[in-house]
C-alpha cells in the first residue's frame, strides 16, 4: 500500500544517471519535490510521461520545486536514456537492493519486479502532500501535480 498524505515521506539515497548520490533530505527545508516512480526506461509509457515532464521542466525544476524520477534499472540504463532522450532531471537508480525505496513508498510490484507509477508530491518539512498510483499501463496527468504543488 502507497505511503498516505499526511506521513513523512521515507528518506532515501540513491545515485542518478550520472552516478551521483541524491538524498531527498538534500532538499529538506529547500525545496518541495515530486517524486516519480515509472516502471522501466525506454518503454512507450514511461519515455512519453518522462518527456513531457521535460517539456514543461520549469514548472518541475525550479528555485522552489524539485522531480525526482525513480526507477528499478541499472545506472547505464538510466545514463544512456536520459541521453537518448535529453532529460536534464535526476533519474534515480533503485536498482539495489532491487526496488528498496520503491517498496518503502508502497509502488513495487513484486511479480513484475518493478515499480508502478506512482507520484508523490513531498513538501519542504518531508511530508507528502498529494500522491496518484496508477497501473502500468496507465499514464499520469501532470496537469494534477501542478495543482497539488499549488496547493502547498
Amino acid at each position: 500500500m502507497a505511503i498516505e498524505v499526511g506521513s513523512p515521506a521515507p528518506e532515501f539515497s540513491l545515485k542518478n544517471q550520472h552516478g551521483e548520490l541524491v538524498s531527498l533530505s538534500d532538499f529538506r527545508g529547500e525545496k518541495n519535490v515530486v517524486l516519480v516512480f515509472y516502471p522501466f526506461a525506454f518503454t512507450g509509457v514511461c519515455t512519453g510521461e518522462l518527456c513531457s515532464l521535460e517539456r514543461e521542466l520549469p514548472s518541475f525544476q525550479n528555485d522552489d520545486v524539485q522531480i525526482l524520477a525513480v526507477s528499478n534499472d541499472t545506472l547505464p540504463t538510466l545514463r544512456v536514456f536520459a541521453e537518448k532522450e535529453g532529460l536534464e532531471y535526476p533519474l534515480l537508480s533503485d536498482f539495489w537492493p532491487h526496488g528498496e525505496v520503491s517498496r518503502a513508498y508502497g509502488v513495487f510490484d513484486e511479480e513484475k519486479g518493478c515499480a508502478v507509477r506512482g507520484t508523490f508530491v513531498i513538501d519542504k518539512q518531508g511530508v507528502v502532500r498529494w500522491t496518484v498510483v496508477n497501473g502500468l499501463p496507465d499514464a499520469r496527468d501532470q496537469q494534477e501535480y501542478l495543482k497539488a504543488l499549488q496547493a502547498i
